[in-house]
């Protein structure tokens, strides 16, 4: 009986040195239906087949990227009608922000061990649900036609400069991730805080205009930019508990000034967000989120999306689908 499908992406970071050992993990467990892909076009393929085997559980093996690309699928595809089953998310990858949001934490071995022991009772109160962003984008105000994208992290504005700098300059660079995202700190610090330009340092975020629906809009030049349906965000605090009924798109927004910068950080740290009411900082909620701008970047779970002049990136929030927590 197969209670476990596994999705794994050799090409992630972690899998370079780690798959070996998964997939010998696997092959003494029998329950385990094991699936690689080598790219994003063979996940349709990939959940085609294991709808066939009907698991408990699908375990996704890969960085962000690679989860943010089956949960499109997964989305879009119906392969599984109305009852997908819950989606589990092994600690790989770089930053592995949805992995850490469902409490995966340690070594992907250990993570696999969890998921298979829950996979053998009771599932329900090891069950949460999450919203997820659809981002669609629109030429002049008219949809593009293509299928919006699912995710469940956006950064933009500097936030976005930075992380692009960091794909582009640090990580071809062949560091560990800490030494990596160690680096990238000081560069957010000596950019964004200190405000110091340099050509070695990440761009100044171009002005953008952000637009809730019915909860007016923002227009300026930011530090950070963020949309999340997460739990958590990157130094793990909470912008809210369970989402509201305005809307389950959390959105923070940080002026471009190096007070706002340090008062949001030193306030996240203490998961006080959401409760406090600071000069530059804004946290809201919406159900639709629009982004303008003449050249602004923002990245969905490790995928670039431009707004420029005449078009815009628009954030709707979908229905729940299923995770596994797997922190007891």
């Amino acid at each position: 009986m197969v209670r476990i499908a596994l999705l794994s992406n050799p090409k992630s970071t972690g899998n370079r040195a780690q798959l070996p050992a998964i997939r010998s993990f696997c092959a003494n467990h029998p329950e385990i239906f094991h699936y690689e892909v080598e790219h994003v076009d063979q996940i349709e393929a990939a959940l085609r087949t294991i709808a066939r085997v009907d698991p408990r559980i699908l375990v996704i093996n890969g960085g962000d990227g690679t989860v943010q690309a089956t949960l499109t699928e997964l989305y879009h595809s119906q392969l599984f009608g109305d009852a997908p089953p819950p989606v589990a998310v092994l600690p790989n990858g770089k930053t592995n922000l949805i992995a850490l949001d469902l409490g995966a934490n340690g070594d992907a071995i250990g993570a696999l061990q969890r998921v298979l022991e829950i996979a053998q009772g009771s599932l329900e109160e090891h069950i949460v649900t999450r919203e997820l962003i659809a981002l669609s984008q629109e030429d002049d105000g008219v949809w593009d036609g293509l299928k919006p994208t699912i995710g469940m992290f956006l950064g933009g504005a500097g936030l976005a400069e930075v992380m692009l700098w960091c794909r582009n300059k640090v990580y071809p660079l062949g560091l560990p991730n800490w030494l990596s995202h160690a680096v990238t700190l000081l560069a957010l610090i000596f950019s964004l805080v200190l405000g110091m330009r340099a050509a070695f340092l990440p761009e100044r975020a171009a002005p953008l205009k952000v637009s809730l629906i019915r909860q007016g809009q923002l227009q300026g030049s930011f530090s950070l930019l963020i949309v999340t349906t997460l739990r958590k965000l990157l130094v793990g605090s909470k912008l809210a508990g369970r989402p509201s009924s305005a809307g389950a798109l959390q959105l923070m927004i940080v002026e471009q000034s190096a007070i706002a910068l340090v008062c949001a950080f030193v306030a996240s740290l203490f998961g006080k967000l959401e409760s406090q009411l600071m000069r530059g900082i804004h946290v809201r909620r919406g159900d639709e989120i629009r982004i303008e701008g003449d050249r602004s970047s923002v990245i969905l779970d490790g995928e670039l999306f431009h707004a420029s002049a005449g078009r815009s990136i628009v954030l709707r929030q979908t229905a729940p689908l299923p995770f596994v927590r797997l922190a007891a």
